[in-house]
């Protein structure tokens, strides 16, 4: 049976930052948490937020959020949290801050280590309606945290884990295409090719969500016709609003499951933290598709040839080496190898693969020989 929800608020267009005040007031929140990183903080974009806040000073900022936000960061920013006595949380960034506002506000309302909350470790049913509510404002185009039910972290133990629930959806997320005019090119490119992963494989997710497929071919067409232009001319208003969209439609789409592409880049990105996760899933994609390609229920339901029609390509076979040509033209790296990923870390990687959610939501479930091949291919 499905289940579909589309459960939070979005609004999207250019100066919609300007509603954050009102946005607090409809969920109650009067000393607020911002949560971001130093580099978005230093670009400005905290202030463009605090401008259109009645009590400034009431509002609290953890900047500290890692590229990839682990458990040490989180409960840095939980501390804060407490100690000033703050009622809910701002996120203002890409995934990273939106992840770990997500896990402060469970963990500032639940009881247990982060671990607990865990898909891994059974913790969907431990997170409550009492989680602290969020509002995201997302500065890049890439992850759609601002709208998804999960949060991607690190534990202390080094396993990049899953925590999901509808309740950690944030209120609202406010996305102003205007945040992310200055985002660099690569940053860009990087998070661009996360949201078009992202409709890509949700849309091959044999799981039963029709509209779901719909939200993500669309996104998908926005995507893949408007991220060269983002790149190359970023301050493109129609190109930045339709990444900005598709950002946000990958991330509605992918309650219906992602794949192996993601197994992967969580177990890469749990190694070594360093390695960007949107540019890992672009480095991943065309190996992938080319594996999901023999899959009955994809040729069943016709999904190579329904996703060659909306990039633009002739055919079914063109897919995964149009993915790689736009790898290429984007500037990002050419493998792997080139990210210094090595072969060493081949068997840890497909250890936690074979254990991350997104493996069991692939439409063809790998085996360790052939998560193999997936990384030697994609190096």
């Amino acid at each position: 049976m499905a289940l579909i929800n589309y459960i939070t608020q979005i609004q999207l267009d250019f100066g919609a930052v300007a509603l954050i005040q009102a946005e607090c007031e409809r969920f109650g929140l009067r000393r607020p948490m911002i949560v971001t990183d130093a580099g978005v903080r230093a670009a400005g974009l905290i202030d463009r937020v605090l401008v259109h806040l009645k009590n400034k000073d009431d509002v609290g900022i953890y900047d500290q959020t890692p590229p990839n936000p682990h458990e040490a960061a989180v409960l840095e920013a939980l501390a804060l949290y407490r100690t000033g006595q703050y009622d809910g949380l701002i996120a203002v960034g890409g995934g990273s801050a939106m992840d770990l506002a997500k896990a402060v506000a469970v963990m500032a309302t639940h009881t247990g280590e982060l671990k607990s909350f865990a898909v891994v470790e059974g913790g969907v049913a431990r997170i409550t309606a009492a989680t602290a509510p969020v509002i995201a404002i997302p500065t890049t185009a890439g992850t759609g945290s601002e709208v998804g039910r999960g949060a991607m972290l690190i534990l202390a133990d080094g396993r990049k884990v899953g925590i999901l629930s509808p309740f950690i959806v944030p209120k609202v997320a406010i996305c102003d295409p205007e945040l992310t005019f200055d985002l660099p090119a690569m940053l860009t490119a990087a998070t661009g090719m996360d949201a078009i992963t992202h409709c890509f494989e949700t849309f091959m997710s044999p799981a039963l969500n029709f509209p779901a497929e719909g939200i993500a071919l669309d996104g998908l067409w926005r995507g893949w016709a408007h991220i060269e232009r983002a790149t190359k001319t970023p301050h493109d208003r129609e190109a930045r609003l339709h990444m900005m969209s598709a950002s946000t439609q990958g991330a509605l789409a992918f309650q219906k499951g992602l794949g192996a592409v993601h197994s992967l880049s969580h177990a890469l990105g749990g190694m070594n933290p360093r390695l960007h996760h949107g540019t890992l899933n672009a480095m991943f994609l065309p190996a992938v598709i080319t594996f999901n390609a023999s899959v009955e229920s994809m040729q069943k339901a016709k999904k190579l040839e329904r996703l060659a029609q909306t990039i633009g390509v002739a055919q079914p076979s063109d897919v995964a080496p149009a993915v790689k040509a736009l790898n290429q033209r984007l500037g990002l790296p050419s493998g792997l190898a080139a990210m210094g990923v090595t072969e060493d870390m081949f068997p840890k990687a497909i250890e936690s693969a074979m254990k991350d959610h997104c493996h069991f939501t692939n439409p063809r479930i790998a085996t360790a020989e052939e998560y193999t091949d997936l990384l030697r291919q994609s190096m």
